[in-house]
């Protein structure tokens, strides 16, 4: 067992990279430029879904100072916002949130972004939202202006395998996969 064991922080399973802004930090209504992604992880993996609510608890349990704030005392865990959501409830339109949980984690720098063997990820092709990969968050409490809650920051990235790309963009490499020459001048 480690020294010091950081209670906050996730390594999770294999999920689904949506929304991925890993490459340039990217502002949202004229907020601070950050690096996000939202992590979309199967109802079926359990043991990330119960590794990520154990690191809110423990990051309610550290945070609760912050939260109290200028309170005689502090809110329950149930009355404040949390990051773990439902992709059936919140985004019952969206196939890719189907059966599924979801957690956006955002960070000020640039995340670390590693292949399967652990190699740097250099080429910007082989990251897009749709990608089947692992992350490392860390979970906290927040209190600006009455807004009260767990956050959760966005440490390093791990690219397991590709997947069906997401957003309706298509890839270049897809749309020039074949070799019909459609000779458009006759």
């Amino acid at each position: 067992m480690p020294k010091f064991m950081n209670l906050t922080k996730v390594v999770t399973g294999v999920c689904t990279f949506s929304y991925l802004n890993c490459w340039d930090a990217k502002a949202i209504n004229g907020g601070t430029p950050k690096f996000s992604v939202s992590l979309i992880i199967s109802k079926s993996d359990t043991k990330t879904v119960e590794k990520i609510k154990a690191a809110i608890q423990a990051a309610y349990e550290e945070g609760q100072s912050k939260l109290k704030g200028n309170s005689k005392t502090v809110p329950p865990l149930s009355a404040v916002k949390t990051p773990l959501r439902d992709g059936d409830l919140e985004r019952p339109d969206d196939e890719a949130y189907k059966g599924s949980y979801f957690i956006n984690a955002n960070s000020g720098t640039q995340p670390g972004i590693v292949d399967a063997d652990r190699q740097p990820i250099l080429n910007r092709s082989e990251m897009y939202s749709g990608v089947k990969g692992r992350a490392s968050i860390n979970l906290y409490a927040y209190n600006v202006n009455g807004n009260r809650g767990i956050a959760c920051g966005l440490n390093n990235l791990q690219k397991i395998s590709d997947g069906t790309p997401l957003g309706g963009k298509s890839r270049a490499e897809d749309d020039f996969a074949t070799e019909d020459d459609e000779d458009f001048l006759d």
